[in-house]
């Protein structure tokens, strides 16, 4: 192709979503921004208002005030899978493994420190700036809880590791965490203070509210195509355009849906249930928490408190699907799951019913890093969270904008280092082998 070729990406498919969230249900109906009509300019569009494509919006506007940034939600906002995420912005690794805990290992996990409190350090300023509740944003730090005596080894392990990092932690026994939870299952837990806590479709909202002019966020309006057009680009959209000069993706997976990284992402979805409110006094313990599991792949829960009583969300189950797309099949295994979980940790909760059940889409690459960095001249990739999407995605969202704007920061360095994702093996290998190691990492996690 010639210096001067037009260059032409158009999208594969957009986004579809599986399930009600009960984050946007509990949530009154969103004021909407407008859909875009007709054509615009702008310096940098931004594709989708998620965790990665809101905080680069807001980074934009901290470096400088008068950029003109478009934002563009495909949907509405807090109702994508920024919305259907769990709500744990996390400042520690899940792992910090190796067994001498040396050199390489030990500033691996330093760096993902960094890249969890740089996030959870702007979503921070944004929450005081609107004086949100802990109904919204809430520092309450989290526990790992186990259930086996693998999972209490575990603990054990990275609380270690933990001491070696010069990390805040504690450990409780079973009486301990069953002071908390209320639950008698869990046999011991991890706590860590740094851990932030969200109700992620309203902070997710809360956050696209937040963004002033000349930034303008745009709902209900996919990205369906750009190409170039001299030194700048031509983005499409169902009813309008822009013209801009400089593209963020931060729609996640669907970056491949504009060719992008085919063949390095893998597109797992993760499930979540969240009960009917119950009356509190029917648990004891707090009537707020948030617990992740001792092993990876199990299962997450929290306890959220409100005015008609609380309820309880189940995390847990991954599967991987190469069209970016669940069925209700899958929807509903997931749910038997989670119904299984629920009634192991919370017998005495036996009449409580699910109320809600949704998927949520996550982008993975095979070597763990993310997808990112200008990938064509003038258009940059802040994808590929690899799980932990609250922090991970609005980090990559704050370096991405700060790649734009050459604004050199610890932040971007970082980013600079990681490698590129990592070719995956052609079809149908990729399928098989994806759906054998997430049956088998659910079976090593077992009651987890």
């Amino acid at each position: 192709m010639g210096a001067n070729a037009k260059r032409v990406f158009v999208a594969s498919k957009l986004p579809k979503h599986t399930g009600v969230s009960a984050w946007v249900a509990m949530l009154p109906p969103r004021s909407e921004k407008p859909r875009l009509e007709g054509s615009v300019t702008a310096d940098v569009v931004v594709i989708g208002a998620g965790f990665a494509g809101l905080s680069a919006a807001r980074r934009i506007s901290e470096i400088d005030p008068s950029i003109r940034v478009a934002l563009l939600e495909a949907g509405v906002v807090g109702e994508g899978a920024a919305g259907r995420n769990s709500g744990f912005i996390i400042d520690l690794p899940h792992e910090v493994s190796s067994d001498d805990y040396g050199g390489d290992s030990m500033s691996n996990s330093k760096e993902a420190i960094f890249i969890g409190r740089r996030a959870i350090g702007l979503a921070s300023a944004i929450a005081a700036e609107q004086g949100w509740s802990h109904d919204i944003f809430d520092p309450c730090g989290r526990y790992s809880v186990a259930i086996t005596d693998e999972g209490d080894q575990h603990l054990v392990t990275y609380a270690a590791q933990l001491a070696k990092l010069g990390e805040k932690h504690r450990l409780l026994d079973a009486r301990e965490i069953s002071e908390v939870t209320g639950a008698h299952s869990y046999t011991s837990a991890l706590f860590t203070p740094g851990t932030v806590i969200v109700q992620p479709a309203a902070y997710i909202r809360g956050v696209a509210d937040s963004l002033r002019h000349p930034i303008a966020v745009y709902e209900r309006t996919p990205a369906i195509a750009f190409e170039s057009m001299g030194q700048g680009w031509l983005v499409k959209t169902p009813q309008g355009s822009i013209r801009c000069d400089k593209i963020i993706l931060a729609n996640n997976g669907h970056a491949e849906s504009f060719g992008f990284f085919k063949g390095r992402l893998l597109h797992i979805f993760t499930y979540a249930s969240m009960t009917q409110e119950f009356d509190p006094s029917r648990l004891p313990g707090d009537r707020k928490w948030a617990a992740t599991p001792a092993l990876p792949m199990g299962t997450s829960v929290r306890r959220i408190p409100g005015q008609g009583g609380d309820r309880i969300l189940i995390r847990s189950r991954y599967t991987y699907h190469a069209g970016q797309v669940v069925g209700e099949g899958s929807l509903k295994r997931a749910g038997a799951l989670h119904d299984r979980k629920f009634g192991t940790r919370f017998p005495n909760l036996g009449d409580i019913r699910m109320e809600y059940r949704w998927a949520g889409a996550m982008a993975v690459t095979w070597n763990a890093v993310p997808a990112f960095g200008e990938i064509e001249r003038g258009v940059f990739a802040a994808c590929g969270c690899n799980g932990v999407g609250a922090s991970k995605a609005t980090a990559s969202g704050i370096a991405a904008a700060e790649l734009v704007l050459g604004d050199s920061s610890e932040l971007t360095e970082i980013y600079r280092r990681f490698d590129a994702p990592k070719a995956l093996p052609p079809q149908p290998f990729t399928a098989i082998g994806a759906k054998a190691n997430l049956a088998f990492r659910e079976w090593m996690a077992g009651a987890e």
